[in-house]
């Protein structure tokens, strides 16, 4: 009696292995079969034209330590001058790689620096000065398939410096070039070659 219950149980523990085992070979070929069939949905990783004329380095022309930051550490995301890595072939994770490559595109791009007004290039490199500042920037996840991306702390204050020092040399240029488009307009205003007064001197 005691032999046939136990035999029951057996046999019926045998048949769940069988069943679960049944169920992660499925699981495992659907799978695979899943993986396969996203691999039609590729990405497009043809980058936009590049116009030098507008692009950052070629605008700020910085020095050539500065210039190897921003190319190893900066330009693969946030230009139109992306490597992408043979991962990228393989889906889903080039999408997540797609994804990203767009939002630090529209996040700041250097490729299009010459399409900034003041304003908002200058708010772009006082963030982008906080974010290296912090750490934050460039991204671990990218580090992580990219290691010439990381960033001592020297490299990072020597970014940072520089980032800063270019903001007050355009604050400056743009003060000086204010104030000498306001010295035209009020000559102008007179007509051409005509002199000042005395009182319009002091004033």
């Amino acid at each position: 009696m005691m032999n046939n219950i136990l035999q029951k149980k057996l046999i019926s523990s045998i048949s769940s292995i069988s069943s679960i085992s049944s169920m992660k070979r499925k699981i495992i070929i659907g799978t695979v079969l899943l993986v396969l069939f996203i691999q039609i949905f590729q990405i497009d990783k043809i980058n936009p034209p590049v116009d030098s004329s507008i692009d950052f380095i070629e605008m700020t022309n910085p020095m050539a330590q500065v210039k190897s930051i921003l190319k190893t550490s900066c330009y693969d995301c946030h230009s139109h001058e992306t490597e992408y890595p043979w991962y990228s072939n393989i889906a889903p994770v080039s999408w997540w790689i797609k994804d990203h490559i767009n939002d630090a595109r529209e996040e700041l791009n250097f490729s299009e620096w010459g399409t900034y007004d003041l304003r908002k290039s200058n708010h772009k490199l006082d963030e982008m000065g906080e974010e290296v500042e912090e750490g934050n920037m460039p991204l671990t996840s990218y580090t992580y398939g990219h290691s010439d991306a990381r960033l001592t702390e020297e490299q990072r204050q020597i970014l940072v410096n520089w980032a800063k020092s270019l903001i007050r040399e355009r604050n400056q240029d743009h003060e000086i070039s204010r104030e000498s488009r306001d010295t035209r307009e009020m000559r102008g205003g007179k007509g051409r070659g005509e002199p000042f007064t005395n009182a319009e001197r002091i004033k």
